[in-house]
């Protein structure tokens, strides 16, 4: 067990520029804070590195912290390395996981450039709510380790696969392994209620203001829409998302 009071501290400064995505990626690590996602980065003990709590938090019932490397700071420093504007007392740096192969996914989640933090977390969520195998990050989606995505995700992050990877090659894989591929189209789509799938598929949600990239609706087997019976101009991407998943596990 070890004790900070520095904020000048060189361990201190680190854990701060994990709020960088560039750090993030040269370190391999991430930075999350509040109770619940400590907790859940607790119940998968691999993530994590560091256990870090402020000088008054009580380690609570059921946290089973033994292994762990634990660091008290001070409030000051909890403030410092917090993102929220109330530090609940307590933050971890976990480890970013490399999941290996997408060989054996069947349900499974495509991402292409999506923008906002809040809709990635939220689809990250869902994916694991309905048990889905995989999130599947192309390029140009935000990182999944930022602090929205993993704050929106409820600890899902921690519970259920997300890899970065070429999209091309995601479809190319996931079809050899004869994982349907449903895009996500308002004008070359059929109608999502229309859809049938054996279970086994892959869902392509796109950017929010854009959509799906044409050169990767060139490649599923069929395209969905959501039709709008109210007077909205659209749905939000992660209730879209949502939708479908829900729609097509078996």
């Amino acid at each position: 067990m070890k004790r900070i009071e520095s904020i000048q501290n060189q361990k201190v400064k680190q854990w701060r520029k994990l709020h960088t995505k560039k750090e993030r990626d040269a370190s391999g690590t991430f930075l999350i804070e509040g109770m619940h996602l400590v907790e859940e980065a607790i119940k998968n003990k691999s993530n994590i590195k560091e256990l870090i709590l402020s000088e008054d938090t009580v380690i609570p019932k059921g946290w089973d912290v033994d292994d762990l490397s634990i660091i008290y700071v001070t409030k000051e420093i909890m403030k410092a390395i917090s993102e929220t504007e109330t530090p609940q007392g307590a933050a971890a740096v976990c480890i970013q996981k490399d999941s290996g192969s997408i060989s054996t996914w069947k349900k499974v989640i495509l991402i292409d450039a999506l923008q906002d933090p809040g809709n990635l977390g939220t689809i990250i969520r869902t994916a694991d709510a309905a048990g889905l195998d995989g999130v599947i990050l192309g390029d140009g989606t935000v990182d999944p380790y930022n602090s929205k995505v993993v704050r929106s995700s409820q600890g899902s992050i921690f519970h259920i696969p997300v890899v970065r990877k070429k999209m091309d090659e995601a479809i190319s894989e996931l079809k050899q392994n004869e994982v349907a591929i449903y895009g996500t189209s308002l004008q070359n789509g059929s109608d999502y209620r229309k859809a049938e799938t054996s279970g086994h598929f892959a869902l392509l949600i796109g950017n929010e203001g854009s959509g799906v990239r044409e050169e990767w609706l060139s490649l599923t087997d069929q395209n969905l829409y959501i039709p709008i019976l109210g007077k909205a101009e659209s749905l939000n991407a992660g209730v879209a998302a949502g939708i479908l998943m829900y729609h097509l596990v078996k």
